[in-house]
């Protein structure tokens, strides 16, 4: 089952009511919380991690804060808003971050992404899946669709933060 966050076995009640209940949320006046989505347990092409470990999550944390109070240090990508070049703080680690790598797309990656989340929905959600969420994943998998190359991580698009 593909359940990134862990969280059905919590659901308490109807898991598309409990999806329906949060996007109620969305009102006039509102702030809602702002949603991040981080992979500290990336690997590159030789089998490390891409990022330096647990110690180093704060400098992630500290683009999240800045990112969350307005400061223009995200691009928007395919699958949604990414750093800037030089928008995480980097200064004194012992390791050497292979940016390119850790912002990469690679395509074929992201459409089994797309595979395994519809496949989720459509055994833990079914039909009660509000449609906006439908949407939104007929939305990225064309944008992934769209993706030239395992690099393209700049293309613009509608994404949701």
């Amino acid at each position: 089952m593909h359940d990134p966050f862990a969280m059905r076995p919590f659901f308490g009640y109807n898991f598309g009511h409990y999806l329906s209940h949060w996007l109620s949320m969305d009102k006039p006046g509102r702030q809602l919380p702002k949603i991040f989505h981080v992979n500290w347990f990336r690997k590159g092409t030789d089998r490390s991690f891409l990022w330096p470990g647990f110690g180093e999550n704060c400098r992630v944390l500290d683009w999240i804060c800045r990112r969350v109070n307005g400061e223009d240090c995200a691009n928007t990508s395919t699958i949604g808003y990414i750093p800037k070049p030089g928008a995480l703080n980097l200064d004194g680690l012992k390791e050497n971050i292979d940016s390119d790598s850790l912002f990469d797309l690679p395509k074929e990656f992201w459409q089994q992404e797309v595979l395994d989340i519809r496949k989720y929905f459509n055994e833990q959600v079914n039909e009660d899946l509000p449609e906006v969420i439908a949407q939104q994943l007929n939305d990225l998998e064309v944008r992934v669709n769209e993706l030239n190359g395992e690099s393209d991580d700049m293309k613009t698009c509608a994404a949701v933060n």
